[in-house]
C-alpha cells in the first residue's frame, strides 16, 4: 500500500492473501480511496452473447444500500468505458419488472434510474427493474420493454445483491460456457484477486490484462 501511495505500484493483486486481508490494507490507506466504495466487476465472454457482459457485484457487497449500488454502477460503467464501451447500457436486475413495494430491489432500480437521469450516475444508460431475460434477449425486450434503451442489449448487469450475482456468475460459467475475468474497482489502483478456487490460469491472465488497461488509464486520468 505504501508503494502504491508513492506511485511505484499501479495494480494490487491478492496472491496468497485472503480477500479481507488485502481489502483491509487498502482501506487503511486514505491515499488509495476515491469518492466511490470498492466493488467487484466480472467480465464474461459468453458464447451465446454478441459482446462482453459485465456483472456486478458478486464478491464484496452482500446487501448493498442504494448509495452503494450507485457506486457499484459507477465503477462498472468506468471499467466498461476503459475497455472500449463508449456508453455502457446498465440493466438493474430484479425478479419483478414493475415497481413493487414488496420487492425492495424494484424500488432501488427506480431510484438508480432517476439518479442517472439527474446526473448522479454518469457515463452510461441505466434502466430497470429488468428481469435477466429482458436484459439480454431482444425477443423478450421487444415483448416487454420495446422502448427501453437497455433491454435486450445490456452491457452491465447490476444484481440486487451478492447472492443473486454470485449464482448468476456461476451459471454463466458452468451452464453457458462463459470465460470470466474481473477487477475490484473504486480504489486509486485496480485490484485483482482469486474469486473461485477453480479459476484457470487464463482467468488470472485476463484479469491481469484488465488491470493493466485500467492502470494505464489511471496514469492519464487520476481517479
Amino acid at each position: 500500500a505504501a508503494l502504491a501511495v508513492e506511485g511505484r505500484v499501479e495494480t494490487l493483486m491478492a496472491g496468497s492473501l485472503r480477500k479481507d486481508e488485502l481489502l483491509a490494507a487498502v482501506l487503511a490507506v486514505p491515499a488509495l480511496h476515491t469518492k466511490r466504495c470498492l466493488s467487484h466487476v466480472f467480465r464474461f465472454e459468453v458464447p451465446t452473447y454478441a459482446k462482453p457482459l459485465w456483472l456486478t457485484d458478486a464478491v464484496l457487497h452482500a446487501r448493498p444500500t442504494l448509495a452503494e449500488k450507485a457506486d457499484i454502477a459507477g465503477n462498472a460503467i468506468e471499467l466498461a468505458r476503459i475497455m472500449g464501451v463508449s456508453t455502457p447500457r446498465v440493466a438493474v436486475l430484479s425478479a419483478a419488472e414493475e415497481i413493487d413495494a414488496g420487492v425492495p430491489s424494484t424500488i432501488d432500480a427506480a431510484a438508480l434510474c432517476k439518479m442517472a437521469d439527474c446526473g448522479q450516475i454518469e457515463g452510461g444508460l441505466v434502466d430497470g427493474p429488468l428481469a435477466f431475460d429482458s436484459a439480454v434477449s431482444m425477443p423478450s425486450a421487444h415483448a416487454k420493454h420495446p422502448n427501453s434503451p437497455v433491454a435486450g442489449q445490456a452491457d452491465v448487469l447490476l444484481a440486487p445483491d451478492l447472492e443473486a450475482a454470485s449464482m448468476l456468475a456461476r451459471q454463466l460459467q458452468y451452464l453457458a460456457g462463459a470465460t470470466a475475468s474481473g477487477l475490484i474497482m473504486g480504489a486509486r489502483v485496480p485490484i485483482t484477486l482469486v474469486t473461485h478456487r477453480q479459476d484457470t490460469a487464463t482467468a488470472y491472465l485476463a484479469s491481469a490484462v484488465l488491470a493493466k488497461r485500467v492502470a494505464h488509464r489511471y496514469r492519464l486520468v487520476r481517479p
